[in-house]
């Protein structure tokens, strides 16, 4: 089977964690902030706080932004569940909007009509790694005094406009979770340029401490570990050369392949996180793919409005008709020209 996703672990990662080990150092420490420092350096900010998931430093993000229970945050209706349910964490709303049709990210233009007196902040999601029209998200953002956290979680090194997501906004939110582009396993960072929310997030990652057993305000266990890090260290030095190859194979798809191919918007470098794909009758492409040994994602089979904590009764036509008939094909940095041959040569074999 080829796989959807396949976590790029070599000797230098295996050293890392092994130094981090004898070194008997464990918890967060010195590792962790030269992590945070180099990705810091490498998205383009001033700071980064490292936590241990992509969950728990959207969560953070919220928290030192200020959102709090009465407050509305704007977001997409097409993500992963956590971009709502951190909202959710803080007692705030999530007001949904649908997604383009072309880019699956937030339509910009409908964001406006969901702007109340309530709206704090505006959560556009960089989805399968193509950034965001954040030119026009940010426009609307400073016109209504609202803050912008680029959720960034699949999106490591794509850029809008030459400039890297997660230093667009006023926070980005990273996840190194075992399928991402660069990964520690479990893991998240948050980056910003704004001293007084990198220094808040510190407090709040770590129980609200300012110093051992003094509690400045509520906080969470949400570290990253020297033995994570020491992981992500190393990725990072790679996340160039493994986004070429996700790109290259990306590319061959685009020359290749007969179905509905994923839109790149001008401008952007998309990283492909995932390279998603729409067909018909999706339940039978996924048998043919099952029994030709290439595997496949559906992200995400259920619009965040229609889950059940959400039970929203508003329609949101293109996300559910995305919902119906996306999957993702293998695309990443593992796969050889043998298996992005052989998945061209099943895509297209498909009779729908």
């Amino acid at each position: 089977m080829i796989p959807i996703s396949k976590p790029e672990i070599g000797k230098e990662e295996i050293a890392a964690v092994t130094r981090v080990l004898e070194s008997g150092m464990l918890a967060q420490g010195e590792v962790v902030e030269e992590f945070e420092d180099k990705f810091a350096v490498y998205i383009g900010t001033d700071y980064a706080i490292a936590t241990n998931s992509g969950t728990s430093a959207l969560h953070t993000a919220l928290a030192a932004q200020g959102i709090k229970e009465g407050d509305e945050v704007i977001t997409t209706a097409f993500s992963f569940f956590a971009t709502a349910s951190c909202v959710l964490m803080q007692n705030a709303t999530p007001v949904f909007v649908d997604i383009d049709p072309k880019t699956y990210n937030i339509d910009p233009a409908l964001i406006e009509a969901k702007i109340s007196d309530r709206t704090k902040a505006i959560i556009p999601v960089h989805l399968y790694g193509q950034p965001c029209e954040m030119r026009e998200i940010m426009d609307i953002a400073k016109a209504n005094n609202l803050a912008v956290i680029e959720d960034a979680a699949q999106a490591h090194g794509a850029e809008y406009k030459a400039k890297k997501v997660g230093a667009i906004g006023d926070i980005g939110v990273f996840s190194f979770y075992s399928t991402k582009n660069i990964i520690t396993g479990e893991g998240g960072m948050i980056t910003t340029n704004n001293e007084e929310i990198a220094e808040r997030a510190r407090l709040i990652r770590n129980h609200g401490q300012s110093r051992r057993y003094f509690h400045d305000c509520l906080g969470y266990n949400y570290r990253m570990t020297n033995i994570a890090a020491a992981i992500g260290l190393v990725q990072l030095k790679k996340i160039d050369t493994l986004s070429l190859r996700r790109m290259s194979n990306a590319r061959y798809y685009g020359e290749q392949l007969k179905v509905k191919k994923p839109f790149v918007s001008p401008n952007v470098k998309h990283v492909f996180h995932q390279y998603t794909i729409r067909v018909k009758d999706r339940d039978k492409f996924q048998a043919h793919l099952e029994r030709n040994g290439v595997g496949y994602g559906i992200y995400y089979p259920v619009p965040l409005p229609s889950q059940p904590l959400f039970d929203s009764n508003e329609l949101f036509e293109v996300a559910e008709l995305a919902s119906k008939d996306v999957i993702s094909i293998p695309v990443n940095p593992s796969l050889k020209r043998m298996d992005v041959e052989k998945v061209v040569k099943v895509v297209n074999g498909y009779e729908g």
